[in-house]
């Protein structure tokens, strides 16, 4: 089959990687222009141009679909279908009425549930148990489209956004395959989603990383794991902003109002929450590297008392 691929980060990787494997024909991947990243703010390219430079693919970086060249140059390829895997863009509708079989996204959900920018951290943050990958056909609503098929993915309890994510962008790779073999047969049966059942995963803001100490140890924690390791749960101590990137709920009487250091134990610092207490197994402080939470402690000479806010 011939395909344009879409994608960013390293999430979409292992589809690409798939999709060659498997043969087909991927005449251009479109990613999004290089950006400054790191302390010196070089330009760097997405995980999928790094990729499909490798690869030898020819590549687009579009700073818009919506532009007209972008769409002459997509539209003279004449693909059968465009994948899109956490491309970054919301695709026109010139686009979406372009290819033969139609355009298709890998989603890291089983919607309805979590549509939306984020649905690995919120997965995580509202404490599911399992989540999944979706293959849609993309309609001009976002993640609404009907499912060609879903591939379910248990959370294991000590997951984080990256380790669950690192495991779904493979559930996906898979799952795209197979999708791709029913569309070759011309046995692909899109189901519509029901929108009783949607659930909204919008893109995590400086609000959602903040740690509210009334909340309960457990729901800190799965935050905590949700915001891990990017861009990361935060509190203040001392006036100085906190990156949190590990903990454990301990059940419990708190022991003290929330967000007060009650102990600092081998594992690390302990704070009293609305509902039990949440120790701090491995934190960032403002512009130094991760360090265990007991590490962190002993260098601040935390006692019970100190205030989390």
């Amino acid at each position: 089959m011939r395909v344009i691929f879409a994608g960013t980060p390293a999430f979409a990787v292992p589809s690409l990687e798939r999709v060659l494997r498997d043969g087909h024909q991927v005449a251009a991947v479109v990613t999004r222009p290089d950006r400054p990243a790191g302390r010196g703010q070089a330009m760097a390219p997405s995980p999928i141009k790094v990729a499909a430079t490798r690869a030898g693919l020819s590549l687009l970086q579009p700073a818009s679909l919506k532009a007209p060249e972008a769409e002459a140059a997509l539209s003279a390829l004449d693909p059968d279908a465009i994948l899109v895997v956490a491309f970054g863009q919301i695709l026109p509708a010139s686009l979406l009425a372009l290819p033969r079989h139609g355009c298709f996204n890998v989603h890291a959900s089983l919607l309805p549930r979590y549509r939306g920018a984020a649905p690995i951290a919120w997965a995580l943050i509202r404490g599911e148990q399992v989540t999944g990958v979706s293959i849609i056909r993309m309609t001009e609503r976002v993640d609404a489209g009907p499912i060609l098929l879903q591939r379910a993915e248990p959370i294991r309890d000590d997951d984080t956004a990256g380790t669950l994510g690192e495991r779904l962008s493979g559930r996906g790779a898979e799952a795209l395959a197979d999708a791709l073999v029913l569309l070759d047969r011309g046995e692909a049966r899109p189901v519509p989603q029901d929108e009783a059942r949607a659930t909204a995963a919008p893109k995590l803001t400086t609000a959602d990383q903040r740690l509210d100490w009334t909340e309960g140890a457990v729901a800190l924690r799965n935050r905590v794991r949700g915001l891990t390791p990017e861009p990361g749960a935060l509190t203040i101590l001392a006036g100085e902003t906190l990156k949190v990137l590990a903990a454990a709920a301990e059940e419990g009487e708190a022991g003290a109002p929330p967000g007060t250091l009650v102990a600092v134990e081998r594992g690390g610092p302990v704070v009293a929450t609305g509902r039990g207490r949440l120790c701090l197994v491995m934190v960032q402080p403002e512009g130094k590297r991760p360090m265990e939470g007991a590490a962190f402690a002993r260098g601040r000479r935390l006692h019970p008392g100190a205030r989390f806010g």
